[in-house]
């Protein structure tokens, strides 16, 4: 008989929770004391997670959580999206972003490129292959990924008739929307809204019973 982790047991009460809200569990994570659950609208959406959303599931979590009590001790809740710029940790994750830039950073390399970037062209239960710049294709396993995330271009536009300015700056700037940090925050570009990318989330505190 296999044991269910605490990760499982909180996933099993969420799933159904989120799957009424016509939402996905997109992950389910504990970094130290913080229980994060990451929802997403389901793949192919043409909307975005709203911040309504993540409150009205907040509640609904937080209950079944209080009502079930998966976890002993004390720890911190936590309900957000996956940002603009997600982390890919599972097959699943790969699949659902077919289509989409990606980069990835490998482990344990010996020889060759430790980071690709590229095109996500297919992925399956084993691994995903990346459509490079060049042309080239490039196939890895999951076991070899150290870390994984889609890529948006936050390169402004030049408008119709005028040219591109240059920045001053000659250091390229990384954009830091949908980054994961210890807290859930998410930094955004001036005129992105919550409602484009609510991955700050929502917390709440929880208490052994």
């Amino acid at each position: 008989m296999t044991t269910m982790t605490e990760i499982d047991r909180v996933r099993a009460l969420v799933e159904p929770i989120a799957s009424d809200l016509d939402l996905d569990l997109y992950d389910v994570e504990r970094r130290g004391g913080t229980i994060r659950v990451t929802l997403d609208t389901p793949a192919g959406s043409d909307a975005g997670i709203t911040l309504d959303d993540l409150s009205l599931a907040t509640r609904l979590i937080s209950r079944e959580l209080d009502h079930e009590d998966p976890i002993p001790g004390r720890y911190t809740l936590e309900v957000t999206s996956p940002g603009l710029e997600r982390a890919l940790r599972t097959p699943d994750h790969f699949q659902r972003e077919v289509g989409k830039q990606v980069l990835l950073r490998l482990r344990d390399v010996v020889s060759g490129e430790r980071r690709i970037e590229g095109t996500l062209a297919s992925a399956d239960g084993d691994a995903a292959t990346v459509r490079l710049a060049s042309g080239d294709e490039q196939t890895v396993a999951y076991a070899t990924i150290d870390t994984a995330r889609t890529v948006v271009d936050w390169t402004p536009k030049p408008k119709p008739g005028k040219g591109h300015k240059r920045s001053r700056s000659s250091a390229p700037v990384e954009a830091g929307v949908g980054d994961q940090t210890a807290t859930g925050e998410a930094s955004a570009p001036a005129g992105l809204d919550s409602a484009d990318d609510p991955s700050a989330g929502m917390e709440e505190e929880k208490h052994p019973s």
